[in-house]
Parts: structure tokens; C-alpha cells; sequence
């Protein structure tokens, strides 16, 4: 349990011999929107929820690569190469929602950043655009409650800028256990938001903006820089328990088998067990913010060839996902290799024990 230390107890422990203040794995800070550039998916597709764990209200569109057909100075990612899409029609509006990371905390206060961009066949504009946070997710108009929510207002020209990406920005003050953040426009009738670019053309509009780069950091008071102090002998027991084991200098193509990670008996769904290991690896990649990896899964050679091919991409996958809903911005892909690269002996029980692992592999450093 996390635990909130004053400035006069704080320079008290300071005082002991020895000591050590760190912040708890876990709360170090990172963007609580899990995959918020969109970067990491489960397979080629156009719908948002390849982009796990990104959800959808109405239809969302999902891209890979700049379109074809887009002329525009910024084609394309605002960095990277995947991006959202939003519809904004008369009576039809589209909304991006994904849980956090971790719940808010009440009383902090978050700042809240995303990108949009004009698409460059739109005949209109919005004239407000934000982001919603809830407990339980966006439900309808209803949710929409403007104390939780930060909202952009462009009134006179509307959210244009010349086809160019445009920073939407603020401050959250949570109420406390907000989950979900819905991104979009909250204006009850979207109609009335819709301003047409040509006011001298009349029939259909349509405003449709890019989504990218979202993020959601909690800001840190003086006070909050220290929250655990660990005094005496427990302070290398701390190190031990919340550092990743693995060489400073990894270089492109190491691969790093990961410790105690286990799976439900012919399943591919991670024990509870396995989080430790899982934790302590997404707080390595949210402090190495710059190195993508890939993560292998494999297996013994019991059962059929195929049948372990599979069960081993899903494994895979599973720790690709549970990385992401951790808050790892890193782009990271999945592998399943079945039973092809044996580190062990098959012929034993220990080597199949050895065979059947989970590893990440540095693609980019």
C-alpha cells in the first residue's frame, strides 16, 4: 500500500544510517494510457481493437501507414506509424475509450495530452473536442458530465489548422477510481458543433479527425517525490524484488529468458504468480523507453507440432497484452516459435521444463 510521506518525517528517516528512498515498482511514473500511440497491435487490420486494449464507441478506424491518397503536409502518424481515425457526421459521432493503467488517485491532479488532425476530405470542423473520465465507461450522453471531463474549445474556426496536427492539452483533478478515459466530442447535439468550412456550399457535412499520441501523467507534488522509504538491510532486498535481472549493455538480438512465468495446465492465461516477473519487466521498458523488443514463446515437443506452435504465439501475445495494460509504451511485437529453438534436452522432464519459456528479444536499442 502506497504511503504518503511528509516533508518533517521525511528529513527525520533521511537522517538514519543507513537508508534508502525509492518509489514502489509500479508507481513510477509512466503514461496511464496503455499503448497511447497506437503503436503495438495483435494483427494487421483496420478496426481500433487491433490496437489492444483500445475499445470503440460506435466504428473507429485504425491505421497503419499514411493513406495513399493523403497530399498533406503531416500524411500520415504524428510520430510512429499507426493512428486512430474519428467520424463526426449530423446525427452519427464516434468516440476512442481505453482503461488505464491504474485507477486515479483522489485528489491528483493528471495532465491529459492528445493530437488531431483534420482528414483532408472533410467539409467541416468540430468546435470542441476532449477526453471524458469514468469509473465504468462512456454509456451514452448521460456519461458526460462536464466536471470530469477536459474539453477544448475552438468556437470561431473550429479545430482546422491547415490539415496539421493539433495539440489538445489540460488538468484533471480526479474524484478518485476513475478508469476509463473516452476521447472525442461530448456536445450533446453534434450538429450544432459541426461548422461547415464553406459556409457558401449546403447538404452534408462530415468533419473526420486523426487520434494520436495520447497520454495521461499524474503530476507530482514536492511532497509525493518520496513515497516509501526503506531503512537498513531491506534496502537490498527492495533492489532485488523490483529491478529486472538482466545485463546493463543489451545489445540488438540478445534475448533474455524471463523467470518464473507460468500458465493455467493447457492454457495459455498467465498465473497470478507470473506478475512479479511480468512487473518488473514493464517497469524496465518504462524506464527504456527507446529499445523495442519482441517476445518469443515456446515449448517442448510433447503433443502435436501445430497445436504447440499455436499455444505458444497465444502465450506470447498474452505477455505482449499484460505489458501494455501495465502502461509500456515500447513498440513490441509476438512471436510463437512451438518447439523449433530448444534450449534443453527433450529427453527429460527438467529440459522440457526448460524448453517451454517465454523470452523478450531486443529488435531496437
Amino acid at each position: 500500500m502506497k504511503t504518503a510521506v511528509n516533508i518533517a518525517l521525511l528529513a527525520f528517516l533521511l537522517q538514519l544510517s543507513p537508508a534508502f528512498a525509492q518509489f514502489v515498482p509500479g508507481n513510477y511514473e509512466k503514461n496511464l494510457v496503455p499503448n497511447g500511440s497506437f503503436e503495438n497491435h495483435r494483427k494487421k487490420g483496420s478496426n481500433i481493437r487491433q490496437a489492444i486494449p483500445w475499445g470503440q464507441i460506435s466504428t473507429v478506424d485504425y491505421y497503419l501507414k499514411p493513406l495513399d491518397n493523403d497530399t498533406t503536409v503531416q500524411k500520415g502518424a504524428k510520430d510512429g506509424d499507426c493512428y486512430a481515425g474519428l467520424r463526426y457526421q449530423k446525427k452519427y459521432k464516434e468516440h476512442l475509450q481505453v482503461k488505464l493503467a491504474e485507477s486515479l488517485h483522489r485528489g491528483s491532479t493528471y495532465e491529459f495530452e492528445a493530437y488531431i488532425r483534420l482528414a483532408f476530405w472533410s467539409n467541416a470542423v468540430l468546435k470542441s473536442f476532449g477526453v471524458l473520465f469514468t469509473k465504468a465507461g462512456y454509456t451514452g450522453q448521460g456519461s458526460a458530465v462536464k466536471v470530469n471531463m477536459v474539453d477544448t474549445i475552438a468556437k470561431k474556426n473550429g479545430f482546422y489548422n491547415n490539415f496539421r496536427w493539433i495539440r489538445i492539452h489540460g488538468y484533471y483533478k480526479a474524484d478518485g477510481g476513475e478508469k476509463y478515459i473516452t476521447i472525442g466530442n461530448f456536445s450533446p447535439q453534434i450538429k450544432k458543433d459541426l461548422q461547415r468550412m464553406n459556409i457558401l456550399k449546403s447538404g452534408f457535412k462530415e468533419a473526420y479527425y486523426f487520434v494520436d499520441e495520447v497520454s495521461l501523467y499524474r503530476r507530482k507534488e514536492p511532497e509525493e517525490y518520496i513515497e516509501t522509504i526503506i531503512v537498513g538491510p531491506d534496502k537490498k532486498k527492495f533492489e532485488e524484488d523490483s529491478v529486472l535481472n538482466v545485463k546493463a549493455d543489451l545489445k540488438v538480438g540478445d534475448k533474455v529468458a524471463l523467470q518464473n512465468i507460468t500458465f493455467n495446465p493447457g492454457s495459455y492465461f498467465i498465473t497470478p504468480e507470473s506478475h512479479i516477473e511480468l512487473n518488473k519487466l514493464a517497469l524496465y521498458l518504462i524506464k527504456n523507453r527507446s529499445i523495442t523488443i519482441q517476445i518469443n514463446g515456446h515449448s517442448d515437443n510433447s503433443g502435436m507440432k501445430h497445436k504447440n506452435q499455436k499455444m505458444s504465439e497465444y502465450r506470447a501475445r498474452e505477455v505482449f497484452e499484460y505489458l501494455i495494460r501495465k502502461g509500456v509504451q515500447n513498440k513490441m511485437l509476438f512471436k510463437g516459435y512451438g518447439s523449433s529453438n530448444p534450449v534443453a534436452s527433450n529427453e527429460t522432464d527438467d529440459g522440457k521444463a526448460k524448453n517451454r519459456r517465454v523470452e523478450f528479444e531486443i529488435i531496437k536499442n
